[in-house]
């Protein structure tokens, strides 16, 4: 199957927007008559079957948050019987029960044909040997790559993540073309790459799909020019379905959502009202079309906005700007609103660093402390200390004027700060 030409993609608006609100009024119906949270949910706002007729009538409708997953453990979100569900994911979650998530037959083979979708934007093909390096398991990122490579006709190396030597071999071995795993995983195979000996530039790899984490364009720009292929964005998250949610293209505009599935909205993060289009604020979605675990307005917590202006690529779908960060990721320190992101950006211009930086939050008696451990590259280190100190002034000039904020910069050896092989933890604060 042609996903690229595949006329779900280029639906006319007026067409889109037809098959959305029969979507939305069928998914209101299903939650209300199988799911016992969203009865009463719906009950109390005073709508029952049959009564949804516009998409408009949205906002009227309550959202869901990930405390509703965890109110509902395990299974009491679900609209399908146990009995239909073939398969259960679970985010790790840092505090608690896990979110659980559910699919049915029809989930999966939804799941596989827009992870499909997602590898097409940048360019796959049944052509193409696809090395998926996220992690397998609960996690729905690897399982979630790896049935969209197979329903694309694709070659998978279900290598999971990890092992970067054995890696960077089967990418040697097999021909890789397309490389599936987060940012901060590439930068690690950068490096061991560099200790091996390996020119990424002698490979047939031309594109990675990257995400479970935000990231900067300025790390993109660094991936694509070590790596010699095109780095793009995917957003996925397991309460709505796994990675297949969004995606760039390689026009790299935006990443489109895959709206006849997912309806997206920008709320006001604090008052939950609805945005204007291009305006930052907090991305909700609505699963329209999934049978074990339709969510209604579910409240991602993740910053972005939209945009429905034409991509050159044909595709009429809504896309989405690069995730900015959370809500709860985002730092108050002294007043100031900060996202890791932002942080990033500013470190991967300076070229005498490497891109793996640690952010450090502590409170001195009544003021919060901002510390950035940054690792130099090797040849710096070895320098006289006076370039250290220049090079900490440097970045802290550069803190100051993007954040407005001063902070402790703390320059240390390389490959000094912690790895990771799946989502990356940038940020350790104290105050909690």
């Amino acid at each position: 199957m042609d996903y690229f030409d595949s006329e779900d993609q280029s639906l006319p608006p007026e067409q889109l927007r037809k098959l959305q609100t029969n979507r939305l009024a069928s998914l209101v119906n299903y939650l209300y008559e199988n799911v016992l949270f969203y009865r009463n949910k719906l009950k109390h706002c005073g709508v029952k079957p049959g009564d949804i007729n516009s998409l408009e009538q949205l906002q009227d409708l309550p959202f869901t948050i990930k405390e509703d997953f965890r109110d509902n453990y395990p299974f009491g979100l679900f609209a399908a019987d146990l009995e239909d569900v073939v398969r259960v994911h679970a985010s790790s979650g840092t505090t608690g029960k896990p979110t659980v998530v559910g699919y049915t037959k029809q989930d999966i083979d939804l799941w596989s044909r827009l992870a499909a979708r997602t590898l097409a934007c940048g360019g796959g093909s049944a052509n193409d040997v696809v090395q998926v390096a996220y992690g397998y398991g609960l996690f729905t990122g690897g399982l979630g790559m790896h049935y969209g490579g197979e329903k694309l006709g694709a070659t998978v190396i279900p290598i999971s993540s990890g092992n970067s030597r054995q890696q960077l071999q089967l990418m040697e071995d097999f021909n890789t073309t397309l490389l599936c795993c987060t940012p901060t995983y590439a930068l690690q195979l950068l490096e061991t790459a560099r200790e091996e000996g390996i020119d990424f530039h002698s490979l047939p790899l031309k594109t990675g799909f990257f995400g479970a984490e935000p990231w900067s364009d300025s790390m993109r720009q660094s991936i694509e020019q070590r790596m010699n292929i095109d780095a793009l964005d995917i957003y996925g998250l397991s309460e709505i379905i796994g990675p297949g949610v969004s995606s760039e293209c390689l026009e790299k505009q935006g990443l489109h959502i895959f709206e006849d599935h997912f309806y997206p909205e920008i709320i006001d993060p604090v008052s939950g009202q609805p945005l204007p289009e291009g305006e930052q604020g907090e991305l909700v979605i609505t699963c329209m079309t999934k049978q074990a675990l339709p969510l209604l307005r579910y409240r991602t917590r993740d910053i972005t906005s939209i945009t429905r202006e034409p991509c050159p690529c044909g595709r009429t779908f809504a896309r989405m700007e690069r995730v900015r960060g959370r809500t709860d990721d985002m730092l108050i320190i002294r007043g100031v609103n900060v996202f890791p992101s932002q942080i990033e950006a500013v470190l991967l211009e300076i070229e005498e660093t490497e891109p793996h930086y640690q952010i450090i939050v502590k409170r001195e008696g009544t003021l919060d402390e901002l510390e950035i451990q940054v690792e130099v590259n090797r040849k710096l280190f070895t320098d006289a200390v006076k370039g250290l100190e220049k090079l900490q002034q440097k970045i802290n000039h550069a803190i100051i004027n993007t954040l407005n904020l001063r902070a402790k910069i703390t320059l240390v050896e390389p490959r000094s700060l912690k790895r990771h092989q799946g989502k990356s933890q940038r940020v350790i604060d104290h105050r909690t």
